[in-house]
């Protein structure tokens, strides 16, 4: 593979995953400036829709950082960004709700969900192994070595796969519940339906970032065999 071919597909994963990010920041900043009509914060919205939901064991607590807003499924706690939390904007409560879905998919077993949960501590390890194993390939020049780095890298893409439904699953659950409990009117939906699928959209960002990044080194793994 020619180092331009290379670099083509550096810069267009790069451009995926900027493009995704800012669009996100994008929504995420217009949206936090409108208040909801029912003056909800993310907190009081996310209590609403777990309780009602036989979840009033899940706790609710603030973090800090920008966009950190997640659910814990061991603590049994929805973990929101001291903006998300205090605000009652568009974003604060469609972020929030979006992680009380995580809670209801923990609560409903969801497969997706627990097959990622049991991904993780195997994602965490190949990623640290294939990282060692394709630089130790390029540098020793052993092509087998380098393609078992590929192999363990690819454990990544399989996550973020799986990830996909798991977090498109979480928003509908969420606005499915916000439009149930009228936490927001119809126009306000629409606006987190936006909100949420800018938020989607980083998650497929990343997908499309790993198999760019995948076909780079095959393709230079396949360019150093026939060399």
């Amino acid at each position: 593979m020619n180092v331009l071919g290379s670099y083509g597909l550096i810069i267009l994963a790069f451009l995926i995953t900027s493009g995704a990010q800012g669009y996100i920041a994008f929504a995420y900043k217009k949206y936090s400036g409108v208040k909801v009509k029912k003056n909800l914060t993310g907190k009081e919205a996310a209590r609403m829709m777990l309780d009602k939901n036989g979840l009033s064991n899940v706790k609710i607590e603030e973090v800090s950082g920008y966009l950190s807003d997640h659910y814990d499924p061991q603590a049994k706690a929805v973990r929101l960004s001291t903006d998300n939390y205090n605000n009652a904007s568009i974003s604060a409560v469609s972020v929030a709700c979006h992680e009380c879905g995580h809670a209801l998919q923990d609560k409903d077993n969801y497969h997706f969900m627990r097959f990622r949960s049991r991904l993780v501590p195997l994602v965490n390890l190949s990623t640290k192994i294939g990282y060692i194993a394709i630089m130790g390939g390029l540098l020793f020049g052993i092509l087998n070595l380098f393609w078992l780095g590929i192999i363990f890298e690819g454990v990544m893409l399989l996550f973020q796969l799986i990830t996909l439904p798991v977090e498109f699953n979480a928003s509908s659950r969420a606005l499915k519940k916000i439009e149930e409990y009228n936490i927001l009117d119809s126009s306000e939906l629409k606006q987190g339906k936006t909100m949420l699928t800018a938020a989607a959209l980083t998650y497929v960002a990343s997908v499309l970032s790993t198999v760019l990044e995948l076909l780079r080194l095959i393709l230079m793994a396949v360019s150093r065999d026939r060399n």
